[in-house]
């Protein structure tokens, strides 16, 4: 396979949507109920291949590359993750995805799903989220756990270009904090060597270190979520502490958090049944 080809996936539709300055690259399995599903970095839609091979009786998943990544044009913007929101939800309007929708995000995909469940809430019936933090996290929480940010995430603001195309960087991180064998592991790292989708996750960085983090300690997340929340995580995660996402501190009408011994930041890749079985309860649960 070609890294600037998607992967194969048996039986997935695939599509090109123009929205709001984005040409989207979006993935499709399934009929039924619509299912947003998000990725995060260093990854794209394949994260959720499994989801997409055999997607559950009565439902569509939806998996589109965010602005920038995977095979999606880039973003008219620094990847402001607000500036992702209205992308996605002009995306959504586009594909006519108005109501009863299920949200499902993952790193950053999580970080923006709680953004787009505060924005229009009326749009969603359930989000799913794994191994990320949710917005109303105290700042004493944040500033214990600051280091496991400051591990990576000033490379990749900084020199993160040239790291992503001429390193191997991307293989050292997911061959050590994932159980993806070696080719799902290329699947991933060679995208990155694309300068649009390197300059992408620089971008996406730089624009949280400098300009969203110092916003958000000014004015802390005081919205709060109505839409039920299913916040699943490995408890191994060495970038995220679980902490960052407990029940206690979460301004939220129905959520509840659920921890995963043995399982660490890439859990939709090396938990793909309990992905799966959380996304049929969460439907059922809010048929």
């Amino acid at each position: 396979m070609a890294a600037d080809q998607p992967p194969v996936i048996p039986d997935v539709r695939r599509s090109f949507v123009e929205a709001r300055g984005v040409r989207f690259h979006v993935t499709e399995a399934g009929e039924g109920r619509p299912v947003v599903v998000l990725h995060g970095w260093p990854q794209h839609h394949y994260v959720y291949r499994d989801l997409l091979a055999n997607p559950p009786e009565g439902l569509r998943i939806i998996a589109p590359d965010l602005p920038g990544y995977g095979w999606s044009g880039a973003a008219p913007h620094r990847w402001a993750k607000e500036d992702v929101v209205s992308d996605l939800l002009a995306l959504m309007d586009v594909m006519g995805l108005q109501k009863d929708v299920l949200l499902v995000g993952h790193d950053w995909g999580g970080w923006i799903g709680y953004r787009m469940v505060l924005r229009e809430p009326e749009r969603f019936r359930g989000y799913l989220v794994f191994n990320m933090v949710h917005p109303w996290v105290p700042k004493s929480v944040v500033a214990r756990h600051a280091w496991r940010l400051l591990a990576y995430q000033p490379l990749m603001a900084t020199v993160g270009v040239p790291v992503l195309r001429r390193t191997r960087y991307l293989e050292w991180v997911l061959g050590n904090f994932s159980g993806m064998d070696r080719e799902t592991v290329r699947v991933f790292s060679e995208r990155f060597r694309d300068p649009v989708v390197a300059r992408t996750a620089m971008e996406t960085y730089r624009t949280f270190l400098l300009r969203e983090i110092p916003a958000a300690a000014r004015n802390p997340e005081v919205r709060r979520a109505t839409v039920p929340i299913r916040a699943v995580f490995g408890v191994e995660d060495a970038a995220i502490h679980h902490s960052m996402a407990a029940a206690e501190t979460a301004r939220a009408d129905d959520y509840t958090l659920e921890l995963v011994p043995g399982c660490g930041h890439f859990i939709v890749d090396d938990r793909s049944e309990l992905v799966r079985q959380r996304l049929i309860e969460l439907d059922r649960e809010t048929r």
